[in-house]
């Protein structure tokens, strides 16, 4: 018999907060869907390769007014409320507003949180200036803030998307 969906994430994030501090991901956004991916039993590389850049606030953006990205842990859970949704399948357009709604609600939920989605409002470096980049790597913000982010946004994926997991997974 298949293993209950909801005590895989229950395994997962365990073993997540003791290892995850330790483990320097690619980034956050990355981080985020690739624990979700691998919870559900999908590896997915090509995916990997999608979230990496929009870690650091879709890759330390910052407009000409002084707008930051958001969090990458925001980025993969909404990311994952589409693969969710969608199940093994394309999504179809009956599943694109609720994707819409249930993204928003993880970005309030996330932002009632911590204060913020803004990645430098949270890991406290503005990405946009390489050097920050290495600040944030050297002081190990990773393993003392950041991964607090991508394991609640594994956490409460899994409770917002309670019912389509039952469904699709």
């Amino acid at each position: 018999m298949e293993q209950d969906i909801f005590l895989k994430f229950d395994e997962a994030i365990q073993k997540l907060e003791k290892n995850l501090p330790n483990e320097m991901p690619s980034g956050c956004a990355e981080a985020t869907m690739k624990n979700i991916l691998n919870i559900l039993g999908m590896e997915e590389t090509l995916i990997d390769n999608i979230m990496i850049p929009l870690s650091g606030g879709f890759g330390g953006y910052k407009s000409e007014e002084g707008r930051f990205g958001p969090c990458g842990a925001v980025v993969g859970g909404c990311g994952a409320v589409g693969l969710i949704l969608a199940g093994k399948e394309k999504m179809d357009q009956s599943k694109v507003l609720p994707a819409y709604l249930k993204s928003a609600q993880f970005a309030k939920e996330f932002e009632k949180e911590f204060g913020s989605i803004v990645c430098p409002n949270l890991s406290g470096y503005d990405f946009s200036d390489p050097n920050n980049i290495m600040k944030y790597m050297e002081e190990g913000v990773w393993g003392k803030k950041c991964y607090k982010y991508v394991l609640w946004a594994i956490d409460n994926i899994r409770k917002l998307m309670r019912k389509e997991l039952k469904k699709n997974w």
